[in-house]
């Protein structure tokens, strides 16, 4: 087959304002360049394509029939250009584009309606999409582009840490520190003195265990103090989790989140550990995306926001 011919924009715009303004010399004005530049331009591309675009008429120039086709085509591709360049242009300000975003159960309820709003208010127009999915899933779907960020969780030493694997194509950064609790029956002889709690002290105790990583997380802490934690009940529904230990059923181990739209029912009591435990927050995207509008947009929100009320420290994305 024949190659095809070797076309470039800058060949295509000289073409179209021949054609609109009858010379190469009014051309060249209204294009911003000096004629011997169109005129060297155009011979390399005549050149490439093997076939005169021009032809000289009088003090004035034609357009050959090659010259009329790329001129016919010169309308609609300049058409595209403009659309393009307007709609990259509403995405480079925001004013229009989309970002979506996963992120765990419990910011559901507590950072994501905060992220929504802060974005709305700084970004009208931008399409915002969001998923609830623990941090495996959500940072499956990062992997995947069905999502273009991701708020996590990680508690330290764990073993069973997914972003570990995703580390090579994916770029995590601290978000918080959320502390982890222990929930208790108010009557337990550990819950009325108001202090931390040992956990080589809960040895005999019935244990209500949370989601995968929670429940990995509750081994870990309990295998480091030499402790091996009797799991009788699984649910990883904070309300059903509190109201499970306030019946008596056994006492858990909860991240702050999980208590701030989950009221401490009567007969449950919440107290620090010791040693003390956090899970980092944390936020994901697909490295490099950071330069992409809209995911910088969500990322700048997500350091505005005032989370102490939460119980967390004031989120500050950092790199870690």
């Amino acid at each position: 087959m024949d190659p095809l011919p070797e076309l470039d924009l800058h060949s295509i715009r000289i073409v179209r304002a021949i054609a609109e303004h009858g010379s190469i010399s009014a051309a060249a004005r209204a294009l911003g360049y000096s004629q011997p530049a169109i005129s060297q331009h155009l011979r390399r591309a005549e050149t490439r394509l093997g076939t005169p675009l021009v032809l000289r008429s009088g003090r004035g120039v034609r357009l050959t029939e090659p010259g009329l086709v790329l001129a016919r085509h010169a309308h609609a591709i300049g058409s595209a250009l403009d659309a393009a360049g307007g709609e990259l242009a509403e995405l480079v300000g925001l004013r229009a584009g989309s970002v979506r975003i996963a992120a765990f159960p419990t910011a559901s309820s507590t950072l994501v309606p905060r992220l929504l709003r802060e974005l709305r208010a700084r970004h009208p127009r931008l399409r915002v999409g969001y998923v609830e999915a623990e941090p495996p899933e959500a940072l499956g779907m990062l992997r995947d582009a069905a999502v273009d960020l991701a708020i996590t969780f990680a508690y330290p030493g764990d073993r069973a840490d997914p972003h570990r694997e995703a580390e090579s194509m994916l770029t995590t950064t601290r978000l918080s520190a959320e502390p982890v609790v222990l929930a208790l029956p108010a009557s337990h002889p550990l819950a009325r003195d108001g202090g931390p709690v040992s956990l080589t002290r809960l040895g005999d105790e019935r244990w209500i265990a949370g989601c995968p990583l929670c429940r990995g997380h509750l081994l870990a802490a309990c295998e480091a103090v030499g402790v091996e934690p009797d799991i009788h009940l699984e649910t990883d529904n904070a309300i059903a989790v509190l109201n499970l230990v306030a019946a008596g059923l056994g006492v858990a181990l909860l991240p702050r989140l999980a208590l701030a739209t989950a009221p401490v029912p009567e007969g449950a009591a919440i107290r620090a550990t010791s040693p003390s435990s956090d899970r980092s927050i944390r936020v994901v995207t697909q490295t490099g995306a950071d330069r992409v509008p809209s995911i910088q947009a969500a990322l700048a929100a997500i350091r505005a926001l005032d989370t102490r009320e939460l119980g967390l420290e004031s989120a500050s994305v950092s790199a870690g």
